[in-house]
């Protein structure tokens, strides 16, 4: 009887971390584009969809070293969690998280927007 309540508890434990990370999905979701892939996560991600605050990412920025021109960017503020499987230029979709994250990411130093957003890429 130990071990089915041993199963049981680990089984809703599991099920409601599921269902957390799904509900954060579930509120308003953006879709970007990975733009520019700088070294050492120094990232550039393109809104393409959605109602975000304005305020929160740059209508229009110039990458000095090649002076190409984006529109609608900000730089990847969560670089601990993006998913090394998106390549530049691919399309995603995302939410905000509002989250500290602390892990190593090299110095190198690559252009990005001024401003930063962390965010979740949704499955």
């Amino acid at each position: 009887m130990k071990v089915f309540f041993s199963f049981l508890t680990m089984f809703l434990v599991l099920s409601s971390c599921s269902r957390k990370e799904l509900s954060d999905c579930e509120s308003e979701v953006f879709r970007g584009k990975l733009a520019l892939k700088g070294i050492c996560m120094n990232y550039v991600i393109q809104l393409v969809d959605g109602d975000l605050d304005p305020s929160l990412y740059e209508k229009q920025w110039t990458n000095p070293f090649d002076e190409q021109t984006y529109t609608n960017v900000f730089a990847l503020e969560s670089v601990c969690t993006f998913p090394s499987s998106i390549e530049e230029g691919e399309e995603f979709f995302f939410v905000i998280k509002n989250e500290t994250q602390n892990c190593a990411v090299c110095e190198a130093y690559s252009p990005t927007p001024n401003k930063r957003i962390s965010i979740k890429v949704c499955d």
